[in-house]
């Protein structure tokens, strides 16, 4: 295994030869981190986390307690898992049948945001800064900034960069920390605010 030295792991935690954990990065009572996971800088994994092998984990990503991040799950930067919510890799489980060839692939992309026990199922992409409400549970493909509730889960609302609702439209600027956005063919973009280079 290869742990930073600034890394901080929880005596109970157990991480397995071939795991990655880089700088400043903390993993707290009872997580199993898999051989073969690669965990970025300044992450936060909770209480009773598993990161399972061939996951791919970004920096500053913050996953509460009692978080599976299954096999086929991919999280960037930035990404907010909330306690308790869940990701699937299999559409049709059985426990008396193989089904590791047909794992589906999860993406969160950089800054989105999973409230607490939320369900996304296997093969969806939320998209940047996308923003999932507690206990909804998404089937389907998120767009960027959207703020989507409920079950199945259903777009309600635009999420600003900085976590606050934007105007129903989704174009505008954000009452909190003045990022504006626009709106078109149902995509919304930020056109300025202090996040704006993120991937300069």
């Amino acid at each position: 295994m290869s742990v930073h030295a600034t890394a901080v792991v929880h005596e109970s935690a157990y991480v397995d030869d071939g795991a990655t954990i880089g700088a400043g990065t903390r993993v707290w009572h009872f997580c199993h981190v898999l051989g073969g996971a690669v965990i970025g800088e300044r992450c936060s994994l909770g209480q009773n986390v598993v990161v399972m092998n061939g996951t791919r984990i970004g920096s500053n990503v913050k996953i509460q307690n009692n978080v599976s991040v299954y096999e086929g799950v991919e999280l960037e930067d930035d990404v907010f898992c909330g306690p308790s919510m869940v990701f699937t890799n299999v559409m049709n489980p059985r426990s008396h049948v193989s089904r590791k060839s047909e794992y589906r692939r999860t993406l969160v992309r950089r800054g989105a945001s999973i409230g607490a026990n939320a369900t996304i199922v296997c093969g969806t992409t939320l998209g940047e800064y996308a923003f999932v409400g507690a206990g909804s549970v998404v089937a389907r493909d998120v767009p960027a900034f959207a703020l989507v509730v409920g079950v199945p889960a259903r777009r309600i609302g635009w999420m600003c960069q900085c976590g606050e609702r934007l105007p129903d439209s989704g174009a505008g600027s954000c009452r909190v920390c003045g990022s504006t956005y626009e709106h078109a063919d149902g995509v919304v973009r930020q056109l300025s605010g202090p996040n704006l280079n993120r991937n300069a």
